[in-house]
Order: C-alpha cells, then sequence, then structure tokens
C-alpha cells in the first residue's frame, strides 16, 4: 500500500469515527474493495454511555471498611452487563423495538410470560418492516430490558429468558 493510500484510509477511518460520535452510534463497519486482491475492511466502535456511565459508577463507590455491615439486599444480584447473561435474546438488527402487534394492543409478554421455542418475543421495526424476534428456546420472561418504541442497536440485549 501506497504513502498516499495509507494516508486517505487514515482519513477515512477518522471520518468514520467522528460519523460514530455525531450520529450517536456505537459501531460502524465498512469494508472499502480497492481492486480484485486489495481492499480495506473497518470496524469502529465504542461502548454506549449507559455501559461507561455504569463502569464510572462501580469504580467511584465508597470503599466500606471491614466493621461496616454488608448491606442486604432479597433481590438476586444483577450482572452490570444483560448481554453477558446466558439467557440474553439480543437484537439481530438496528431498529425500533415493539412490545404488541399493534398500538392498544396487549403486550407479546411480560415478566413471568413462559414461551417456548419460535414465540415472537418482541417486534423489531428495521426499513418499515416488521421483524418479529422469537425465542430461541424455551422458556420464563426473568427481564425486559427495553421499552415499546424504543430504538435499538445490533446486538443490544432485549429480554433475559430464564
Amino acid at each position: 500500500m501506497t504513502k498516499n493510500t495509507h494516508d486517505s484510509d487514515v482519513a477515512f477511518i477518522r471520518a468514520l469515527a467522528e460519523l460514530l460520535n455525531e450520529n450517536d452510534l456505537t459501531e460502524l463497519q465498512v469494508k472499502r474493495d480497492y481492486a480484485e486482491d486489495d481492499s480495506l475492511n473497518v470496524r469502529v466502535s465504542r461502548k454506549p454511555p449507559q455501559q461507561i456511565m455504569a463502569a464510572q459508577a462501580v469504580s467511584q463507590a465508597p470503599m466500606t471498611s471491614a466493621s461496616a455491615p454488608a448491606a442486604v439486599t432479597s433481590a438476586p444480584a444483577q450482572p452490570a452487563d444483560p448481554s453477558a447473561d446466558p439467557g440474553a435474546v439480543s437484537s439481530p438488527m438496528v431498529g425500533t423495538v415493539y412490545t404488541s402487534p399493534e398500538p392498544g394492543a396487549p403486550a407479546f409478554i411480560t415478566v413471568g410470560t413462559k414461551v417456548s421455542e419460535g414465540d415472537t418475543l418482541l417486534i423489531v421495526e428495521a426499513m418499515k418492516t416488521m421483524n418479529h424476534i422469537p425465542a430461541p428456546r424455551g422458556g420464563t420472561v426473568k427481564r425486559i430490558l427495553v421499552e415499546d418504541g424504543a430504538a435499538v442497536e445490533f446486538g443490544s440485549p432485549l429480554v433475559i429468558l430464564e
């Protein structure tokens, strides 16, 4: 690769990073073909603001002394990153989430709903197409991580199945 092509690639990557920030995206991937056997694959990503803020909150938590009583909670500890949960169902695309088939209709699922493999959990609208998100396996809905009408990105956790 020549120096001139390298400089233009660096400028291209910087422009992608600016585009990522300006449009509040978490990931952007582009492939540039120069010739039959010469191409550039670029993936620019960053943590979403919620994850950054959560990480800062954890790192700024006050230290407790050994003599201080530990806080007792009746709720089980939730993982810091819901996408790390083994029961997480992630969005297969960028779009808008809908919890019911149409406005005013009952939601497909609620916390505690038992679902079978293939049952519709949510709808993600992408490019004016309503994409039904099926349950990858049977189980019980433990958590719903998105609100009706919320924007989601590829890989965003939507639901936790138990």
